[in-house]
């Protein structure tokens, strides 16, 4: 017997092994797809998982609140940034008047054109300031629109699954998470319903 037909009878052998091994250990039944669940030692709800998800990129478009408080950051964003383009233009004005006079020796003397390039020069440094502050401003209000949002939805999804009926409620975003699932495990449209009815009410 050569050593290939021995190479080739060693893997029959394990291959029978293993069959054999599989084939005693596992459960009668379990080869059905329906009872995979029940093989597992998982119980099932009404022949599925007891778990379901929620599109949060829908929740945040569907939600009345979520809508509103964006809108309020949006409009926030946008008075800052009509403040700030309205204090540059105003700096850069009063920059290139400096630049002309400097060039035309306009200024009576040497200390007047230096007193005023440091004016100029602290504007400029109060401006970004400014920036800065209206920047951490909105970021802080982002942090706690997102806060009160992470509250409402645990808050409503303690009420809403108090009976239990899923042991695990997942997030999604543009399929991030989940790549695919039946359209039961999609519970986006009953929380924005119901979220959206506690919102009014209150």
């Amino acid at each position: 017997m050569n050593k290939n037909q021995v190479i080739i009878n060693v893997v029959l052998v394990a291959a029978v092994v293993t069959l054999f091994v599989i084939f005693f250990t596992v459960k009668p039944g379990c080869c059905k797809q329906q009872e995979v669940v029940e093989c597992a030692g998982v119980e099932s709800v009404e022949g599925t998982l007891p778990i379901a998800y929620l599109n949060v990129d829908s929740l945040l478009q569907g939600y009345t609140f979520a809508q509103e408080a964006s809108e309020k950051l949006m409009s926030k964003q946008e008075d800052a940034r009509l403040k700030l383009n309205t204090k540059a233009r105003t700096l850069q004005q009063e920059m290139a008047d400096f630049q002309r006079k400097y060039e035309n020796n306009a200024f009576l003397s040497q200390e007047r054109a230096q007193s005023e390039y440091q004016r100029l020069q602290k504007k400029q440094q109060e401006l970004e300031e400014l920036e800065q502050k209206l920047t951490n401003d909105i970021l802080l209000e982002n942090q706690k629109l997102n806060l009160q949002l992470a509250d409402s939805l645990e808050a409503f999804l303690a009420v809403y699954n108090a009976d239990g009926r899923y042991q695990m409620i997942l997030s999604n975003n543009a399929h991030d998470n989940i790549l695919s699932a039946m359209d039961g495990y999609d519970i986006t449209d009953a929380v924005i319903a119901g979220m959206n009815a506690r919102y009014n009410k209150k």
